[in-house]
């Protein structure tokens, strides 16, 4: 049995990432429904939008699904009190001390899972008592850790150091990827630039076709100083990279930046002025399709790799 199917009774290890503006009750629900543990992104919710996602995720489907919490959020614990009160049995958190809140969720019976992007960090999440860590690699899309590890190294540095149930993330977009991250010691894996290019998606239309117009080389981490962020380089990135040349500080930066960027150009479909978050994965997402398609078609993939694998003779 593998860990993670176990850990959250779901069909298929893969997890759909809780990203901004584009993962609401709907993206969740399909992911479940279709074997895989979907995840309602909190990020992006006030409190009440947030209630009432997971009301609707609870109607649409049966299976296991969960939330994930940046922990940087200003109304946390609103936040947390709506998980517990509409019993939500499973927790992602990210982008803060996970000793904050773990314990008290787990006396809640909730599974908390943390995010991280070194083996550090890993170590910490489970001396905080998580069921299981998330290993982002520097790949990955939105924020971003600073230590720019990559996956295919950061995995298995986090396997050598933790006990608990590890699920790769970053860069993971197919089965094959999900095959390579298992072999370097992953038990799972978690996926967004893919998800965020789904039929299920609540981002815009504008963004959706945006990623399959990405091509590699097309999106940069940026904006260290306040949050790393993985962009598309739009006008918004390149008057980012102007500004830079004029070695503004981290308050010219977020002045800037401003308010609402990344739901200008997500949610709302803003390709020039919003902040447009994808991972470097995006040059190999081609086409928009239903969730239940893309899971069907990772696992396909998987297996096949898995084959061509056994047949590897040296």
């Amino acid at each position: 049995m593998n860990k993670i199917t176990q850990l959250f009774n779901i069909k298929y290890p893969i997890i759909q990432g809780g990203m901004i503006w584009n993962s609401g009750y709907k993206l969740a629900s399909a992911v479940s429904n279709a074997g895989g543990l979907g995840l309602i992104g909190a990020g992006s919710m006030y409190p009440e939008v947030l209630r009432e996602h997971i009301q609707k995720c609870k109607k649409a489907t049966n299976k296991p699904f969960g939330v994930n919490v940046p922990m940087l959020y200003p109304n946390l614990e609103e936040i947390i009190n709506i998980i517990v009160e509409q019993g939500v049995k499973i927790v992602f958190t990210s982008a803060g001390n996970p000793k904050t809140w773990t314990s008290f969720l787990k006396e809640k019976g909730i599974i908390v899972v943390h995010v991280v992007s070194s083996s550090t960090f890993a170590l910490k999440a489970q001396e905080a008592g998580v069921d299981a860590v998330v290993a982002e690699g520097f790949e990955a899309g939105g924020h971003n850790g600073r230590e720019e590890t990559t996956t295919f190294t950061l995995i298995p540095m986090v396997k050598e150091k933790i006990k608990i149930p590890l699920i790769a993330a970053g860069g993971i977009a197919t089965g094959r990827g999900m095959f390579a991250a298992m072999v370097l010691g992953a038990d799972g894996v978690q996926v967004g630039s893919r998800f965020a290019a789904s039929v299920e998606s609540s981002a815009h239309e504008n963004f959706k076709n945006k990623i399959l117009e990405t091509n590699e080389g097309e999106t940069q981490v940026t904006l260290k100083e306040l949050a790393p962020v993985r962009l598309i380089k739009n006008k918004f990135y390149q008057d980012v990279q102007d500004l830079y040349s004029q070695c503004p500080t981290k308050e010219e930066l977020a002045k800037f930046l401003g308010r609402a960027r990344a739901k200008r150009g997500m949610f709302e479909g803003d390709l020039d002025e919003g902040e447009l978050e994808i991972g470097q994965i995006a040059g190999l997402i081609h086409t928009i399709k239903p969730t239940a398609e893309i899971i069907k078609e990772m696992i396909t993939e998987f297996n096949l790799a898995r084959k061509e694998a056994d047949n590897f003779d040296f």
